[in-house]
């Protein structure tokens, strides 16, 4: 039933939906949470202070109208629920189940800084989500008028689908180029189903299909696939919105031995796996980890990743090896949580000098580290602690130290195209264009390895962009491209 008002934190404890106990979930890749019941969501949405400067809001990335959508959920309006928290987020049902709202939103939340504990936002995003889909709220894009200019954008990653959406929306036609076999980057090859079900990636494929949106898949640009240049011949406009992929590399002695594997590499090979591709490196066992000791270097949301997915393939031990301690780590507290229950061994202050074995990986030797002075980002510089070393037995080693960007200049051909001196894409962000007239970029390839929240929003950001310069050129009457 709908609640009367809202600000029942005072007689109505925070709680979550229900989720799945370890012993159970640690056996499948089945998503851990359930979903709200229509009184739960109600519940748990009223709880919300309603605050006159919501922080909520204000920390998240697409400013979405939390406190209005949880008002309306929480009095039972939830298509127009729907209406919202779609009108700022193209993917709510996405950013609900992976967005890290304990650093973000409910981070934030009133409630939670005053230790009542926070509303459950992104719980409530998903319910909200859901139902539209179970209801049929969510049709196709029809815009009310089609344009003759066509836009091309290269990733079909969340940042580019957000900006094929908006673009489509106001009646461009559009064409998504990407270099893998299947729709959703990250969020189909690197996001485990756990955390996000595929199923949920392909439904909004086929919404962007069914809203008359172009793929162009196994279509690498420059490779299998037209030129950058082509490209731009071809469309009036481009998006470039192609992510990081380029793993960090660490150089400790032995870091080439078998056994010793990227983080992207095992995460694409459990989830093609899932989708029921026949992947040979999996089949041989060298991004398998059923019977084997693991050990994951890193400390983000990556390695998170990658010591749940070894606990579901029937791992015999999982370490996680951090130089830095639980408070400092950049992953999901959340996520953390999850990891222990699921009987993850933290190592915190630690880091590999070296990988033991003779061709093939079976030991990690270590030094504790403790934390020093602040570096020059304010966070404390870990430094090793002299005599410490210890080792851990290690049949598979996945390195997840984070991604940089390839070298867009040489892939694309493109010299002109500039770039800051970490090799992301240089954008004015006032307008999202590169040095490139015409061609605008955001996401990862701009910001470097960050979140698919910020991915969404700067895709938003584009097509508003793309759509400004159009108008302009159309205006001072510019000819087409060849394909508009």
């Amino acid at each position: 039933m709908p609640v009367e008002r809202m600000m029942q934190f005072v007689r109505v404890p925070l709680r979550m939906p229900d989720k799945r106990p370890p012993e159970v979930r640690r056996r499948d890749f089945g998503e851990i949470y359930a979903e709200f019941t229509d009184a739960g969501a109600a519940e748990q949405a009223s709880r919300c202070e309603q605050c006159g400067v919501p922080y909520c809001q204000i920390h998240c990335p697409l400013h979405n109208n939390i406190p209005d959508w949880l008002y309306m959920t929480a009095t039972g309006r939830l298509r127009e629920a729907w209406e919202l928290a779609s009108a700022t987020n193209t993917f709510p049902e996405v950013c609900g189940r992976i967005c890290p709202q304990d650093r973000l939103c409910e981070g934030n939340c009133v409630l939670e800084q005053s230790r009542h504990g926070c509303v459950t936002i992104g719980a409530v995003e998903r319910f909200i989500a859901e139902t539209a889909f179970r209801e049929g709220w969510v049709e196709p894009i029809r815009p009310p008028r089609e344009r003759p200019q066509s836009v091309g954008i290269v990733g079909a990653g969340p940042g580019g689908l957000a900006c094929a959406a908006r673009l489509r929306r106001l009646g461009y036609t559009v064409h998504v180029y990407d270099r893998y076999d299947r729709v959703g980057g990250l969020l189909i090859y690197g996001i485990p189903n756990f955390k996000l079900d595929k199923a949920v990636v392909r439904r909004r494929e086929t919404w962007l299909r069914e809203s008359g949106i172009h793929f162009h898949l196994d279509c690498e640009i420059g490779g299998r696939g037209p030129s950058f240049a082509e490209l731009r011949a071809r469309h009036d406009a481009l998006y470039v919105s192609i992510g990081v992929y380029r793993a960090r590399e660490l150089r400790v002695p032995g870091v080439g031995l078998e056994g010793v594997v990227k983080a992207l590499d095992y995460l694409t090979a459990s989830n093609r796996v899932g989708l029921g591709d026949r992947v040979p490196a999996f089949e041989s066992g060298l991004l398998n980890a059923a019977g084997k000791d693991v050990v994951v270097v890193g400390g983000g949301d990556t390695a998170m990743d990658c010591v749940r997915t070894a606990i579901r393939q029937g791992a015999r031990s999982v370490k996680c090896l951090y130089r830095r301690d639980r408070a400092n780590m950049p992953g999901s507290r959340r996520e953390v949580q999850h990891a222990e229950e699921e009987g993850v061994e933290f190592v915190w202050q630690a880091a590999p000098e070296a990988f033991l074995g003779d061709g093939r990986v079976r030991a990690v030797r270590a030094v504790r580290m403790r934390l020093g002075p602040p570096d020059a980002t304010g966070r404390q510089r870990p430094e090793p602690v002299p005599g410490s070393g210890f080792e851990l037995a290690a049949d598979l080693v996945i390195l997840a130290l984070g991604f940089e960007p390839e070298d867009v200049g040489t892939l694309f051909g493109e010299p002109e195209l500039a770039l800051t001196r970490w090799g992301t894409i240089r954008i004015d962000w006032e307008t999202m264009m590169t040095s490139l007239e015409g061609v605008f970029a955001g996401g990862d390839i701009v910001r470097g390895a960050s979140l698919v929240v910020w991915a969404v929003r700067d895709g938003h950001d584009a097509a508003a962009g793309i759509h400004a310069w159009l108008r302009a050129r159309a205006a001072a009457g510019a000819p087409l491209a060849l394909a508009g």
